[in-house]
């Protein structure tokens, strides 16, 4: 009897043994880290149709089969990677990311994985031949690049863009002389443009790796390992060789005449490759951001311009008032694309939160700032008589505030009400510093896979515009409605 009970008991500890090996083995298999890239570096990484493609994509998709885990790929701005990283919105950066001794010190970098070097772009027949001469013109970099550090340090203050393919559209508008680019993407971007060569002389050496937070030494060591792993068996020169060979945008005939130019140029940036979809996508996010906040900012300016008022009206609430003075004053007085950083990076930096449900927040509280003061001074506009009346009837203060003062204040304030609504809406442009697709950012995907920024940017205006109208058009029958009972 105790020979079967310690049998049992052994059965059991080794069933119980294999559950927690399964349950293991499965929390591996499923387990995901968040990348961050700035996805209009071709061939590196670069939309094609709504995917992310290119060799560090395919480099994580390997390291992520070997290891038996996943990779969510982050579109964002390059300037904001770094810090997207430190504070643990990503796990990873696979950017075609420099390796600077300034940037050792904010991250961890993985071992080298590609080599690099940055050149310059100019227009055939330009006077500029080599570095020496970048000191006389205007140069062109992307923002927040070991290019753009480069220029700055050692030959002169650059223009500088978001992106590559931005910088390159500057140059072929005649806005920069000549753009300094990572040797990779800007042979696909001379490729993909018309009358621009590389010089031979490069600006400096460098090499690609993957950054981390400091600290995550688990995930730095399997991406070593991994990535040695790569280096030895070829695949990794095979990944490279491959993106290298293929990854070259086509030229494509030009027609003689300016429409068949233009047709062949909207095929191109909204036809092929079903494109306008990104254009679509993004007006549904902007659309989205836009109404929340609008809704946040009606509610808590709302709120505040109450308090704000009472407090002038009567003197109570003075504690409150102090309270909405102070937010009044920083929101007002501080850039919203500075309040959308703090709020992801700072205030949600250590929170797995929507990016849709930040910018909402964001753009929200920033307009409720402005809705309280337009309200406020709607409220103020009233005269003063209307509340003596309403109390001397007997009505509250909270009643004569609401069934009186209120409605008339509304309709005094409904144009500047529906213009904060637009301001609102172009605002929303800022979005892609946290990674979200808007209407903006989807023609700068565009912009970035085309070479071609006249369209994209008239289309992205167009659509903008014709929002704006039709919002013009919607508050115009509201006052009309609302003055019908004056006459």
């Amino acid at each position: 009897m105790n020979r079967l009970r310690a049998l049992s008991l052994a059965l059991a500890c080794m069933l119980t043994a294999l559950l927690l090996t399964a349950c293991d083995r499965q929390e591996v298999q499923t387990r995901t880290y968040t990348v961050g890239m700035e996805a209009t570096f071709p061939p590196y990484e670069f939309y094609r149709g709504t995917e992310i493609v290119g060799i560090d994509v395919d480099i994580l998709k390997e390291i992520g089969r070997r290891n038996q885990v996943q990779f969510k790929l982050e579109d964002m701005a390059f300037d904001s990677i770094i810090t997207a990283v430190q504070t643990g919105k990503v796990d990873v950066v696979a950017s075609g990311l420099t390796v600077t001794e300034d940037r050792r010190r904010q991250v961890n970098f993985t071992r080298s994985y590609a080599g690099a070097k940055q050149v310059i772009i100019v227009p055939e027949g330009s006077s500029v031949k080599g570095v020496d001469d970048l000191k006389k013109v205007r140069v062109g970099v992307q923002h927040g690049s070991s290019g753009d550090t480069y220029v700055t340090e050692h030959i002169c203050e650059p223009e500088r863009y978001t992106n590559g393919a931005l910088a390159i559209s500057a140059m072929n508008a005649g806005k920069v002389d000549a753009v300094v680019l990572d040797n990779a993407p800007a042979e696909n971007h001379v490729a993909g443009s018309h009358g621009l060569i590389i010089l031979p002389e490069a600006v400096v050496e460098e090499e690609y790796a993957m950054a981390l937070r400091k600290g995550n030494d688990d995930l730095l060591t399997m991406l070593n390992l991994t990535l040695d792993e790569m280096e030895a068996d070829g695949t990794l020169a095979a990944i490279i060789e491959r993106h290298m060979r293929e990854n070259t945008p086509e030229t494509e005939q030009q027609a003689d005449s300016m429409a068949g130019r233009l047709a062949d140029d909207f095929r191109t940036d909204f036809v092929k490759n079903e494109r306008w979809r990104y254009l679509a996508d993004g007006l549904l996010v902007t659309v989205e951001i836009a109404l929340a906040a609008a809704l946040i900012g009606i509610a808590l300016g709302f709120l505040i311009a109450v308090v704000r008022s009472t407090a002038d009206l009567t003197g109570r609430l003075r504690v409150l008032d102090w309270f909405c003075r102070v937010y009044l004053t920083v929101v007002r007085g501080t850039p919203i694309v500075v309040q959308l950083l703090i709020i992801y990076f700072v205030i949600f930096g250590s929170v797995d939160i929507s990016k849709v449900l930040v910018a909402m927040v964001a753009f929200g509280l920033n307009s409720a700032a402005y809705v309280a003061e337009i309200i406020r001074s709607g409220i103020m506009s009233v005269d003063r008589g209307q509340m003596e009346a309403g109390r001397s009837l007997g009505l509250s203060y909270g009643t004569t505030m609401r069934s009186v003062i209120l409605p008339q204040a509304f309709k005094n304030v409904l144009p500047a009400l529906g213009n904060e609504f637009i301001v609102l809406l172009k605002e929303t442009s800022i979005c892609g510093y946290i990674a979200l697709q808007d209407l903006t950012k989807g023609g700068d995907i565009i912009r970035s896979q085309t070479y071609d920024a006249f369209l994209p940017l008239f289309a992205v205006a167009a659509i903008y515009l014709c929002m704006v109208m039709l919002l013009s058009h919607m508050l115009k029958k509201l006052e009309l409605r609302l003055k019908k009972n004056e006459r």
